[in-house]
């Protein structure tokens, strides 16, 4: 019971240097401004879990991609190549995911707002 508690305190942990990045900081700006965007519009319920699964996916893969880079830069200080597309991978995946969030966004939100105006 103490390793599964232990485990949760950790992943909190993780939660937390995530938090203190500037880019994953952004992406909870966004998810934040989707959010009460959703309520202002009266998301539905598969609205809603579109929504939360996008901006988890989104945020999941910026603190993968923060992992990566203070991995590398841990087993590669010096500039290599290999390094650098690790890197860059990493930052992709992120990049992909944010993408298809937005465009999603723009799906669920654009024609409610439409609506609205």
């Amino acid at each position: 019971m103490k390793k599964r508690m232990l485990s949760f305190k950790y992943a909190g942990r993780g939660v937390w240097w995530a938090c203190s990045e500037p880019n994953f900081r952004i992406h909870l700006a966004a998810a934040s401004a989707a959010v009460f965007l959703g309520f202002w519009l009266g998301l539905s319920a598969m609205e809603w879990c579109a929504v939360l699964l996008c901006f988890s996916a989104v945020m999941s893969a910026e603190a993968l991609n923060s992992a990566v880079e203070k991995l590398t830069d841990l087993v590669s200080p010096g500039h290599h190549v290999l390094a650098g597309k690790a890197k860059d991978l990493a930052a992709g995946a992120v990049l992909i995911s944010a993408v298809m969030a937005a465009v999603v966004g723009c799906i669920i939100f654009l024609p409610k707002l439409a609506a609205r105006l």
